[in-house]
């Protein structure tokens, strides 16, 4: 069974409240309950393993788990899930020894680096990853390494996060990127959407710190992330949805509630009941048991219900729909706090 499209032409006051809770207590419930899909098979350094579907999984899963813990308060189911899957992601890398190893192979890849900061971020570190990495970070081969700007501001971040110097300068990079440009709005299609996403990620420490988001690109992001984020609800973009409301989250100043509102229980259409979302296209419900209809996926997910899709077809939407539902949550609630201790000060 297939759901319609979802659009968001409207939402009402504190939609989005209503709904973010059980989307993130589903979808990271959904990762936890599927950490085998994360598990890094014993070849993981030989050439022919295909990084994509082994050691980027569990970056992600590193990254955006950090930053979940980060956005929730600490007495919150969600809050020790999250530091479990850190945790858990940091054993499969052998406390940092594996990423040490790929380094080694491939000194000048940014992929470790990345993955390696990604814990540096949570607290946890590897002296010899980080003896060979500030070596390497100091050569003229890596300061001129040829790569996209939002890829480069995603190694900066890394720099930043580890505690070596910065081999640019952020600003300069980021006027490089399509949304430090100011790009023509009409302009945003998936490359663009997902290079503007993770552009705002990496200026703003996956979402942490507003503050460095230049006023221009702030101004810029709230009057044209309503209709992206729209068109990519009717077009059944999901995971690019997700991002695109992290974005929102990363706004410095107040919230854009009237997004929020109108999207949340929109993209919430898209969670199957097991917690998972897929990246794109219609969604399928898995049939109830003795029923026909899809045949369940690689295990069970956060409910009762078979998983309707494979591991890799939604294990990025799920975890970019959790990262965004907490950074969304925590903004809200404290934007709601804010208004009525202002409310209570005026009543005073």
């Amino acid at each position: 069974m297939t759901a319609p499209a979802a659009t968001a032409p409207g939402g009402t006051e504190g939609a989005a409240l209503s709904v973010l809770p059980g989307v993130l207590r589903q979808a990271l419930g959904w990762a936890d309950a599927h950490r085998a899909g994360f598990v890094l098979p014993p070849d993981v350094l030989e050439p022919h393993t295909q990084v994509n579907s082994t050691l980027k999984p569990l970056g992600e899963l590193a990254q955006l788990c950090t930053t979940i813990r980060r956005s929730t308060a600490p007495d919150a189911p969600e809050h020790g899930t999250a530091g479990e899957l850190v945790m858990f992601a940091w054993e499969q890398v052998h406390a940092g020894d594996l990423l040490l190893e790929l380094l080694r192979g491939e000194p000048f890849a940014a992929y470790p680096y990345e993955i390696y900061a990604a814990f540096a971020g949570y607290g946890l570190r590897n002296e010899g990853f980080e003896r060979l990495a500030g070596t390497l970070a100091a050569t003229r081969g890596w300061a001129h390494t040829e790569q996209q700007a939002n890829r480069e501001l995603g190694l900066i971040n890394s720099e930043r996060r580890i505690g070596n110097p910065l081999h640019a300068d952020a600003g300069s990079v980021l006027a490089r990127t399509w949304l430090g440009g100011l790009s023509e709005p009409w302009m945003f299609e998936g490359p663009s959407g997902y290079a503007l996403t993770h552009t705002v990620f990496h200026i703003t420490d996956w979402c942490c710190v507003p503050e460095r988001m230049p006023a221009d690109i702030d101004a810029y992001l709230r009057a044209w992330l309503p209709p992206w984020v729209d068109g990519c609800l009717e077009s059944r973009q999901w995971d690019l949805t997700g991002e695109l409301l992290a974005v929102a989250a990363a706004l410095p100043g107040p919230p854009p509630t009237d997004l929020l509102d109108a999207a949340w229980p929109a993209l919430a259409t898209a969670q199957a009941p097991g917690g998972a979302v897929p990246e794109t296209g219609p969604t399928v419900r898995a049939a109830p048991p003795g029923d026909a209809g899809p045949g369940p996926g690689p295990g069970t997910g956060a409910g009762t219900e078979p998983d309707p899709y494979p591991f890799l077809a939604c294990y990025h939407s799920t975890l970019v729909t959790a990262f965004a539902a907490a950074l969304c949550l925590k903004r809200l609630t404290e934007h709601r706090a804010d208004a009525a201790a202002e409310v209570t000060g005026a009543a005073v």
